[in-house]
């Protein structure tokens, strides 16, 4: 069996998000790591394989992103991915969804998987759609919030969680599967891991190289345009008021709230 996990580079979760006004899209020129929900795709994989019921031969990290998100793959590997795939073109910068789903489907024909694993939604965007977008690409039956997975002769039994409980879905491979942050416990990386991923393989590919239509992908190519973003306005410092005398304190926050009519 070969696993492709898809996965994505987002800004670091401590770094306010920003919107360049040049482009309209997100600003990655920060701090950034791989996606978080990502890792629990990548321990599904290894749990997996280390289950020893379905063998699995490969591992294959896959992202889309401009130059520099090497990064996500490097934690990736250091996860356990033999090798990594990085699509990266100029023509792809400001796919939305519909089309980044289309170019990600256009790598894993290639790659011809058994199964693909992504988490349930990225840290930066949060569509949580990316992965019925590729299994309809695809033409592989989907599944989402997968929060268990059990493999046996090539179908996939899993609990998801829907909205007012789980769901027992079995599917047949090969499958797209989205998992939810409860299906697992990601792995911490030994030293040696993190060390090694470097060396290991590293393919980057272009738009033409796995046959993407270049009127499909990019700002022209998507079905979604992005309006006229502003930063928010920014707010008034609070009052500090210090705690010296409590009777005067508690009379000049009691003041301060009358004279605001929040109290009666």
């Amino acid at each position: 069996m070969k696993i492709c996990v898809l996965v994505k580079q987002v800004p670091d979760a401590a770094v306010d998000k920003r919107i360049d006004p040049a482009t309209g899209r997100l600003d990655r020129s920060g701090e950034a790591n791989l996606n978080p929900y990502d890792t629990h795709a990548i321990e599904a994989a290894m749990q997996i394989r280390e289950g020893g019921v379905t063998p699995v031969e490969e591992i294959v990290a896959v992202t889309m992103g401009p130059a520099g998100s090497e990064r996500a793959l490097h934690k990736a590997v250091s996860l356990g991915a033999d090798r990594s795939i990085h699509l990266s073109d100029d023509a792809l910068a400001g796919s939305d969804v519909a089309a980044t789903g289309y170019s990600l489907a256009k790598v894993l024909e290639s790659e011809n998987p058994d199964l693909v694993l992504l988490g349930q939604q990225s840290d930066d965007g949060e569509c949580y759609t990316i992965g019925a977008v590729v299994a309809d690409h695809l033409q592989m039956p989907s599944l989402t919030q997968v929060v268990k997975m059990d493999l046996a002769d090539k179908v996939a039994t899993c609990e998801r969680q829907a909205e007012y409980g789980y769901d027992t879905v079995a599917v047949e491979l090969p499958a797209v599967i989205s998992v939810g942050d409860a299906i697992n416990e990601p792995r911490y990386p030994s030293l040696k891991a993190i060390m090694g991923a470097k060396k290991k393989p590293l393919d980057v590919k272009a738009a033409a190289d796995v046959g993407i239509d270049a009127g499909k992908v990019g700002v022209d190519g998507s079905q979604v345009s992005c309006g006229d973003f502003k930063a928010p306005p920014s707010k008034e410092s609070g009052r500090i008021i210090e705690d010296e005398d409590t009777n005067e304190t508690v009379a000049e926050i009691v003041a301060w709230l009358e004279e605001r009519k929040l109290i009666a």
